[in-house]
């Protein structure tokens, strides 16, 4: 996961700009009670990164895509041969199935 698409803040730091996770806490904050509020906001956008489970699903399955075109782009012929051993295992699973079910 990229910074901006964690919802990064930019922060200055030796007068150079610089983003900072939503997850983390920024260096530099002197005054407990901003100290406090930053860690709370911190701690409550990584229970919601994690706790998201159709959002990182959805990127799971978006980098799986990536790299099985990645994949197919390389080897055409090791992408055909995985389509046809995957399409073979699941035929035979439906096979065994329905076979299990008529008895």
């Amino acid at each position: 996961m990229t910074l901006s698409e964690s919802g990064g803040a930019p922060v200055e730091r030796d007068g150079v700009p610089v983003l900072v996770p939503r997850t983390a806490v920024p260096d530099g904050i002197v005054d407990p009670v901003l100290s406090a509020r930053a860690e709370l906001k911190a701690a409550l956008a990584a229970i919601e990164i994690k706790g998201n489970l159709p959002r990182r699903l959805e990127q799971a399955s978006q980098r799986g895509i990536v790299r099985v075109r990645a994949f197919a782009r390389r080897n055409p012929v090791g992408a055909a041969a995985a389509v046809a051993g995957v399409a073979a295992t699941v035929g035979g699973l439906v096979w065994v199935i329905a076979r299990a079910v008529s008895r």
